[in-house]
């Protein structure tokens, strides 16, 4: 099956996040572009589900959107391994 694309405004009505957040969230690389159609971005529908539940999850717990930026790409603290600093 092939991955669903969607664009910024139908990511900011399934997840109710505005334009800003979303593109705040690519900035600061919390959220992944897969690709351009018409100078659009798109995102994987599946990976931004996952992405956004993880980002709930480590502000709740206090994280700053700059550290979670480095745990979901693999950047964990003190030697951590991709992967190792999201459990």
């Amino acid at each position: 099956m092939a991955e669903k694309l969607i664009t910024i405004k139908e990511l900011g009505q399934r997840f109710n996040l505005t334009p800003c957040t979303i593109n705040h969230y690519t900035n600061l690389g919390l959220l992944k572009v897969v690709g351009k159609k018409k100078n659009r971005r798109l995102y994987s529908e599946e990976d931004i589900k996952h992405r956004l539940a993880k980002i709930a999850e480590l502000i709740s717990q206090g994280y700053p959107l700059q550290l979670i930026s480095k745990k979901l790409n693999g950047e964990g603290l003190n030697g951590e391994q991709a992967g190792e600093s999201l459990k």
